[in-house]
Formats: C-alpha cells, structure tokens, sequence
C-alpha cells in the first residue's frame, strides 16, 4: 500500500519538481554563502593593541586602525588588551575566530614570547603558527634614554657608572622578555654590566616611570620617546640600529660605539591562522593602501617611526627569521624574573 507522503507515490513530475527544488536551495545557500564573504566587512572590526595606550603598537596601530576603517568601510576599533609582555592580548587573537573581525598589531614581542614562557617552564599563551602575517608598517631600532635631570651626558659615562656599581642602576619594560627588555638584556651580556630591570604593565607606564625617576633607563622605540627627547625631558644616549637615525640624528649605533649588537622594534599586522585567503587579500590590501596614506605617514613621521612596509609573503618569511634569530637570544638570556 502506497502512503501519501512516500516520495516514490508521486508522479515522475512531482518527483522532479522535488529534485529540482532541492538542488536550487543548495545552490541559493551556496551563492549566500560567497555573497557573505565578498561582503566582508559588514560590521565593524576589532583590532587588539596588546598593551596599555602609550606604546609603540598603541602609536601605529591608532592611525593604521583609523585609515583601515576608512578603506574598509567599516570603523576598526582600537581595543588595548595588556598582560603578559602583550601575550595576553596576542593569546585572545591567536584564539579568536579566525572570520576577519580579530586583528592584532603586535610588535616584535610576538617572536620573543613562546620560546620565553619554555625558557620559564610555563605552557606558552600562544604558538606563533596560531598567528597569520598580514603586513609590517614600522622596523626601529630601540633607544637607550635616561631623564634629563641625570648625571650621565653620554653612553660611555652610563656604562662607566653601570659597570663601577653593579645593580645600582634600574631600567624599565614593557614586561619581561619584551621588545624593552631583551635589548638591554643583550647590553648587559655583551658590556658584562648589571642593572635591575623593572618590568610594568606596557611601554606608556615604563615611560611614565623613567619621567617620573622612578628608574634610571629604559630602550624604547623612536615613535614612543621622540617627543620626550624633543621636549628636553629625556635624553638619548645610543640606539642599536645601524648608522643614524632621521628623527635622532645626534645620537650614535651602540655598533658605532663598538658594541656589536642590534635589535629592532617593529609593528605588524596579524590575523588568526585560519582567517579564509578571500579575506586575508581584503586586509592585504586595506594594509597597503593605508601604508601610503597621508594621514598615516604624517602621524608616524611625526612619532619619529617612519613607514617601512612590509606586505604579506615576504613579511611572513620576516616573521619566521625573526623567530629563528629571538629563539637563540631568549635561550643565551637564560631564565630572568
């Protein structure tokens, strides 16, 4: 006995109707589902500075974030997510949902850190492969500065007094194994000096400290203590770039000063791994484009921090040197608190 509702009891037309009708839902999903993704964005997106506002990331990622949402159509908002040396808020993208609407601008922090938390025998935050590479807008090296109001003119009399009185020097981070930290980490292994480092919360309050003599020294990016210097209130001793530098002039390479070391403070763009291609190439695009917008560069060539982008493909080999190099420096540094 045949029942009403058994497909097979329906005339052959019937049963193509059925068919067909099936097969055009498919196809109606189907098409939804690119016309979503050629939608991105539709909403607005968040991008994580995974420290306090002050900072090098803070300083790019602001303007970078303002161009993007003009580019995009959508407002791209700033959230500072600190902890951590900037792992906390690197660990809340890298375990975001890989749909667009995460980005993090990092800094060079984020090739320092996992192989950091095994020094320490921690479980990393994050792995660096939990991370996709979008573009690099800034590489500076850092600068050795001291309050104006210090007895040291130049490097040669702050080494002389680091080296006269082992631990009576201070200097401030961003957090252990920050892009603060391990440069004057590498200054004390290679001048065989010993200062006590003073780790906060992010680059803005580390600064807000050596302003405030609560310590002696830090190694901060250009974009973060130009106007410092400028105004007269800090004063630059050595960087640890090559030759000069364009908003430092004056102030000589620790390599010009025969200390062969170097390290540079840059500011990328990342997205979670399994952000799909589609809209990694939006972003890629989107970066390029603010790259070269005025208002970017102004505000950077202002900051000290000149553009120096990088895009994707050959930022992403940047990224794995980078690691590489960090990982021998972490493990020569051994295990600090």
């Amino acid at each position: 006995m045949k029942h009403a509702n058994d497909f097979h009891s329906f005339p052959s037309t019937r049963r193509e109707w059925l068919k067909q009708a099936a097969a055009g839902s498919a196809l109606l999903s189907a098409s939804g589902s690119i016309f979503a993704q050629e939608e991105y964005p539709s909403r607005p997106i968040n991008m994580t500075v995974p420290f306090p506002p002050g900072g090098v990331a803070d300083t790019v990622g602001r303007p970078v974030a303002e161009a993007l949402g003009r580019i995009l159509k959508q407002p791209v908002v700033v959230e500072n997510r600190a902890g951590a040396g900037g792992g906390i808020g690197m660990a809340h993208v890298a375990k975001a949902r890989p749909d667009g609407y995460t980005l993090l601008m990092a800094l060079s922090s984020i090739t320092i850190l996992p192989e950091a938390d095994k020094v320490l025998g921690r479980t990393p935050l994050f792995q660096l492969n939990q991370l996709k590479p979008v573009a690099r807008f800034t590489a500076d090296p850092t600068v050795l500065v001291v309050h104006a109001d210090s007895p040291w003119q130049t490097y040669a009399e702050f080494m002389r007094y680091a080296r006269s009185k082992p631990g009576a020097l201070t200097f401030g981070s961003s957090g252990a194994y920050g892009t603060m930290h391990v440069p004057m980490e590498l200054l004390k292994q290679s001048t065989n000096s010993f200062m006590v480092h003073v780790p906060y919360t992010g680059a803005g309050p580390a600064i807000v400290g050596l302003l405030g003599k609560q310590v002696d020294a830090l190694a901060t990016g250009p974009a973060s203590i130009v106007q410092h210097v400028k105004a007269g209130r800090v004063r630059a001793l050595a960087h640890w770039g090559e030759g000069r530098l364009g908003a430092l002039p004056d102030v000589p390479s620790l390599n010009e000063l025969g200390v062969k070391i170097g390290f540079s403070q840059w500011a990328g763009l990342f997205v979670p791994a399994g952000v799909p291609e589609p809209i990694v190439a939006r972003l890629r695009d989107a970066a390029k484009q603010a790259a070269s917008d005025a208002r970017v560069v102004q505000v950077l060539n202002t900051a000290g921090s000149p553009m120096q982008y990088m895009d994707a493909p050959e930022f992403d080999r940047y990224v794995a040197e980078e690691s590489r190099r960090m990982d021998v420096a972490v493990k020569r540094i051994g295990k600090v608190e």
